[in-house]
This record gives structure tokens, sequence and C-alpha cells, in this order.
């Protein structure tokens, strides 16, 4: 019995490694993104300024919780753009390559929810 030989992949479906694509799945979104961090980077300087102020506990604790979900806002958003661009290409190329974007995946939806 002969073995098959694996299929090609299709000329139109890009390169899947968003390590080294030039277009990574944010890359639309990347002023967005950076305009969101810098003010993420001013809630944080926030903090340290109350912290030296040395103001109220609670009031600061708020402060935290702001920074806190602001940060996984970015990395929802983040991770839907790379499960829609680059778990979506490896799926469409099928193969070993597919499996490893999925536990990629998988794994970082794991470290936010342990997070």
């Amino acid at each position: 019995m002969a073995t098959p030989t694996p299929a090609a992949t299709p000329p139109e479906v890009p390169a899947t490694d968003c390590h080294e694509h030039a277009g990574h799945g944010y890359i639309t979104a990347k002023d967005d993104y950076l305009k969101r961090l810098k003010r993420i980077e001013g809630q944080a300087r926030g903090l340290q300024r109350m912290v030296d102020d040395e103001k109220y506990c609670i009031d600061i604790l708020t402060q935290v919780s702001a920074m806190t979900k602001a940060l996984q806002a970015v990395a929802m958003g983040l991770l839907e753009d790379h499960i829609s661009h680059c778990v979506v290409d490896a799926a469409v190329a099928g193969g070993p390559e597919a499996d490893a974007k999925i536990k990629e995946a998988t794994d970082a939806i794991a470290r936010l929810v342990r997070s």
C-alpha cells in the first residue's frame, strides 16, 4: 500500500506562524491597543502617586481594580485577535501546526483565568 503524500498548503493560505508573521491579528487595531496601554501606564503612575501621597487604602484598591479590568480588556482583545487570525489560519492549513496553535491559545486562556 502506497504511503499518502502530505497535502500541500494551497498558495492562497498565508503563513500561519504569528511569531514571524508581519501582520499579527492585532495589527489592524495596533493604535487602539497602544492608546489603551498608555492609559494603563498612566494609571500605574497614578497608583504610585497615591501610595506616595499616603491615600486611603480603599481608594488605592479601587484604582488597582480599574487597572486590572483595563489590562484584562486588552488581554481579551488580543486573545480574540489571535484566535480569529493566527489560530483560524493554522486551522485552515491543518496538520500539527493547527494543533500547536490551539494548544497555545488554550494555554493562554488558562493563564488568563488563573490571573
